[in-house]
């Protein structure tokens, strides 16, 4: 069983659930969506959610394949993706459909971003129709899963990038010059990300302890220190 304890900090919560091992991470975070999207297409006929990329992710999405649910109401998004090509490795979309082949979810319920079109920019702007078209304006996601980096990025909003000022589009592109770890990125932005109704934090691993102790104070000078966290819940094998 996890331990649990609730954080407060500038009139903001962020409950902590901490767990033995990796695996362990994985498989709450597969039930608690699994549970989120039962109680959300009771709700409103349909869940969705955003997924980041991560090797304990790909193995929490791997667990909630074999959940039984309404799979034809679920509807998954990306939150970032690198600028890569179809079926390549460093593709988040490779391993996310990799990982949920289990799930009779249907293809087109899998939304992947954008990031093959000629112009990225238009690609980006297509991504936000889409959420726009399926999640209301401006977008509501139910779900969104967020990973922490041992440099304190989230999502693909890194340290020093242009990308972290963007507060008037929720889908954007990382800069084109200074390539994080050599690709360009597409990224959910701090707008539809903060407005979703939950938040879900998986950070495993002793090396990502300062990061989380950063999250955890909502430290502005991190990229992860800026997501609010009314309604974030963070699971994590780490003691803090």
């Amino acid at each position: 069983m996890p331990s649990f304890v609730v954080i407060a900090h500038a009139n903001s919560f962020m409950k902590i659930e901490v767990f033995s091992d990796a695996d362990a991470v994985a498989k709450a975070a597969a039930e608690i969506i699994a549970n989120d999207a039962r109680a959300a297409i009771a709700e409103r006929g349909k869940f969705i959610m955003a997924v980041s990329g991560g090797k304990t992710p790909w193995v929490m999405l791997k667990d909630l394949a074999q959940e039984e649910l309404p799979w034809e109401l679920i509807h998954i998004f990306q939150v970032d993706e690198r600028i890569a090509p179809e079926g390549d490795p460093d593709r988040n979309l490779t391993h996310l459909r990799a990982s949920l082949s289990a799930a009779p979810i249907p293809p087109e319920n899998i939304h992947a971003m954008s990031v093959n079109v000629i112009d990225p920019v238009e690609g980006a702007a297509a991504y936000e129709k889409e959420l726009n078209e399926l999640c209301g304006i401006p977008p509501i996601l139910d779900l969104v899963h967020l990973g922490l980096g041992a440099d304190g990025h989230t999502a693909s909003l890194v340290p020093g990038d242009p990308v972290l000022s963007v507060h008037d589009r929720d889908v954007a592109l990382t800069d084109p010059v200074s390539l994080y770890q050599n690709r360009r990125r597409m990224t959910l932005t701090y707008p539809i990300i903060n407005r979703a109704r939950k938040l879900l934090w998986l950070a495993t691993g002793t090396e990502k302890a300062p990061m989380i102790a950063r999250l955890i104070a909502g430290d502005p000078d991190i990229p992860a220190g800026e997501i609010e966290q009314a309604n974030a819940l963070l699971l994590t094998d780490v003691a803090t």
